[in-house]
Parts: structure tokens; C-alpha cells; sequence
């Protein structure tokens, strides 16, 4: 799960189907990624970061150093 796109959602009081349609996605692809039942691509996680005036790497890196110690 990525927590910390989930977390910062949550605390922009965003939901599945609001950051879907922002991202022109349907939110169960939505609900999807941050579960990590689908893989995440480049070019949407520039897409999800920049709704939050964020860059990728600040939005993944918690999740992204956790899914390497497996």
C-alpha cells in the first residue's frame, strides 16, 4: 500500500473518485495503485504529484524505501 499517497490524500480531504477524475482515471484504477494491486507508471505518478505541487520523489520515496527492503 502506498501509505503516504494515501495519507496525503486524505489530509487534502480527497476521495478515490475526486483524484480519478482529476487524473482521468476511473477510481477503482485509482483505488488500485494506492493498494498496490497496479503498478504505478512514471508518467502517472508525475501526474498525481503535481496535484499536490509535489515531485514524485517527496510523494514515494517513504513507500519506495519500505517496498526495497523486501
Amino acid at each position: 500500500m502506498l501509505y503516504n499517497l494515501q495519507k496525503i490524500r486524505k489530509n487534502n480531504n480527497l476521495t478515490y473518485d475526486s483524484i480519478a477524475k482529476k487524473l482521468n482515471i476511473s477510481k477503482t484504477y485509482y483505488w488500485q495503485i494506492e493498494h498496490g494491486k497496479r503498478r504505478l507508471s512514471y508518467s502517472l505518478a508525475l501526474k498525481i504529484a503535481a496535484l499536490f505541487n509535489m515531485k514524485p520523489d517527496d510523494l514515494f520515496h517513504e513507500d519506495i524505501k519500505n517496498i526495497d527492503k523486501f
